[in-house]
């Protein structure tokens, strides 16, 4: 008993507690209790709805993206004055160009420049993120401080519209504003008639943005051209209330279309292409003339808001194709939301969707990242200056090493060479459902892993309404280019699980090949830690290590003395210097630690009876496998996949 009461009271204080934060937000006062409170407070509380919502962008802040933790961002953006919002940044990957073309439209149209009379219009493939952007726009100002309209105000206008034009001059210098736009009918009919004219006595409340309850935020979906009605725009008149008032009478407007509701805020245009040109002109109108109809014989109404519209690149192609469009088309500012070509931003997407859905499998190392480079490849334009792999990973802000070399390829020229990258490929819900496919093929063992995932694309693949060229790729890249890079990270893994202590062998071997590469560089000896004798450098060891990426022979002094300044240049910089500092050596010596195991594992792993020795360290490499993120299941699958696909003779 004492339970139920201790729940049921718990929740009559949460509920409680959510009454009076509702009714702490309630505000009601005349048109003058409003102007002393915009006095007071500042001209922000009466901002435009571009104003008002580049607020809510930019209020939780933002930093330059070279200010990244992630080296790879760091190196991809070196040159770039971007910066990452705060606002957006744990919802959407890889998109910072998109997000940072739509901040600059919001801030130009806040100070009122041509923008605010224009239509931010979204383009890009299906699954790239439009909508969820302009939903994200819309959760904004729902949690965004609440605006004060004027009671009763169907489109919840502005109080300042009651001030008469001959006035406004004083009290734009007084309140420090500038007064823009008219009474909606409806108001300027009850001004008249309940008020007299006493603009002053009007009541003014405070309301919160809502897109359920329809206050300040409006939606167009598409409509059946057949049955096309602008009413959905702009409202009607309520047939039922002709019978009381006369046809001109405001009483019997009804100003509940999208354009009316989404004044002081937001309305989206969804699949904008797919209306009527009626239906699009009413947008160019309201943005451009910030006016819209009203039903009947009311002539036009003023409207603040800004419109968000989106499509796919088919249905803009055949709208911009027809020059009747002209005219809409230079009231557009287009900004493209591509599909996402970063790797590790890739990966994000998916465990965001995941963490926010009802999939609670386990993931094995590396599927994510081996579905998501599958989705990258598939987006990706062929270059003649390096493969697809090479140009994902550069893509990602990669050092790929080539013949002990780190390749020099400027990823800038890569993208500016492209034209239409990352708005076609393979979508993020393509993947998801060959997550789940993959789920539902392993029900047993609740797990998904790298080997069930590709196999689920390439039967997703096989099914899809594709071109027979497009097919044939997409299945290279899964058959192929994704089964050679698997095995390569597979046998990484399993090497590390054998080799006890893999980061500190790796740095043993790293500051030893730096003790003996220093020494033969600057003609010196190496002294012994422990016998304290001085000895030649070992070159034999040092060729050991550079043999592993390639560089023999005369290349070895030359890749010695870069070694060397390198990271001599990087210590000065306060850098901490370890195996992974330089690329091309931290491959030399993680292939030289693979070459070390790879007997062992070998024999280990593919062996069908061990003997007591081997059995010890079988269950270590388990052990550590288990540790480092895989589940019985999965280390079942994946050691089977490695003894049929590795180390083969």
């Amino acid at each position: 008993m004492g339970g139920d009461s201790m729940g049921s009271s718990s929740f009559e204080k949460l509920i409680r507690e959510d009454r009076d934060s509702r009714v702490s937000n309630d505000w009601r006062g005349s048109l003058v209790d409003y102007l002393d409170l915009l006095k007071k407070d500042g001209p922000h509380v009466a901002h435009l709805s571009h104003a008002r919502l580049y607020e809510v962008i930019t209020k939780p802040g933002s930093f330059p993206i070279q200010e990244s933790d992630d080296k790879g961002v760091k190196r991809l953006y070196k040159d770039d004055k971007l910066n990452v919002f705060n606002f957006f940044k744990d919802e959407f990957f890889g998109i910072e160009k998109t997000v940072s073309q739509i901040v600059r439209y919001f801030h130009a149209a806040a100070l009122k420049g041509e923008e605010s009379r224009q239509v931010l219009y979204l383009l890009g493939p299906v699954g790239s993120g439009k909508s969820s952007l302009a939903e994200k726009l819309k959760a904004g100002l729902e949690a965004s401080d609440p605006f004060y309209a004027i009671e009763g105000c169907p489109m919840y206008e502005e109080p300042l519209h009651l001030i008469p034009r001959h006035l406004r001059k004083e009290f734009d210098k007084m309140l420090n504003v500038r007064i823009e736009g008219d009474l909606c009918p409806v108001c300027r009919y009850r001004l008249k008639e309940e008020f007299g004219g006493r603009f002053e006595e009007f009541p003014v409340v405070r309301r919160m943005f809502s897109k359920r309850n329809r206050v300040g935020i409006g939606v167009v979906p598409p409509v059946d051209p057949n049955n096309q009605d602008t009413s959905v725009l702009v409202g009607s008149e309520d047939i039922s209330k002709l019978d009381l008032y006369s046809e001109g009478d405001p009483r019997a407007l009804d100003l509940n279309g999208a354009l009316n509701v989404g004044n002081r805020g937001l309305v989206e245009f969804i699949e904008v292409f797919k209306n009527e040109t009626e239906y699009l002109h009413a947008m160019i109108t309201a943005t451009q003339e910030k006016v819209v109809p009203a039903p009947g014989r009311h002539g036009m109404v003023y409207v603040d808001l800004v419109i968000v519209a989106h499509s796919n690149e088919a249905e803009w192609q055949k709208f911009r194709s027809d020059h009747t469009n002209e005219a809409i088309l230079d009231r557009i500012v287009t900004v493209k939301v591509p599909y996402n070509l970063r790797l590790s931003e890739e990966v994000k997407i998916y465990q965001k969707i995941i963490r926010n859905s009802d999939f609670r499998a386990h993931v094995a190392p590396h599927t994510l990242e081996i579905a998501s480079m599958f989705a990258i490849l598939s987006r990706l334009e062929a270059t003649a200056k390096c493969d697809l792999m090479t140009k994902l990973k550069l893509y990602n802000g990669e050092e790929v090493v080539e013949k002990g070399r780190t390749k020099k390829i400027d990823v800038r020229e890569l993208k500016d060479e492209t034209k239409r990258e990352g708005m076609s490929g393979i979508s993020t819900r393509f993947i998801m459902k060959a997550l789940d496919n993959a789920l539902s093929d392993n029900v047993d063992g609740n797990c998904i892993n790298p080997i069930n995932v590709r196999e689920s694309l390439i039967g997703m693949v096989k099914e899809a309404d594709l071109t027979d060229d497009v097919r044939k790729q997409h299945l290279e890249f899964l058959q192929d280019t994704l089964h050679k890079e698997y095995l390569e990270v597979l046998e990484k893994e399993i090497t590390k699980a054998f080799v006890y202590s893999y980061r500190e062998q790796a740095e043993a071997l790293f500051q030893n090949y730096l003790d003996h590469a220093e020494a033969f560089v600057n003609k010196t000896k190496v002294k012994d830690k422990n016998t304290r004798e001085e000895l030649q450098p070992d070159e034999g060891f040092l060729k050991s290590i550079e043999e592993q990426i390639a560089i023999i022979g005369s290349a070895a002094e030359g890749f010695r003395q870069e070694v060397i300044a390198y990271l001599w240049a990087r210590s000065r910089q306060g850098e901490k210097v370890g195996y992974q500092s330089y690329e091309p050596l931290k491959e030399a010596i993680e292939k030289k630690l693979m070459t070390s195991v790879r007997a062992l594992s070998r024999i280990i792993t593919t062996a069908r009876t061990r003997d007591e020795e081997q059995t010890d360290k079988y269950n270590d490499m388990v052990k550590n496998l288990r540790e480092n993120g895989y589940c019985p299941s999965c280390v079942d699958v994946v050691l089977k996949y490695a003894a049929n696909n590795l180390w083969k003779d």
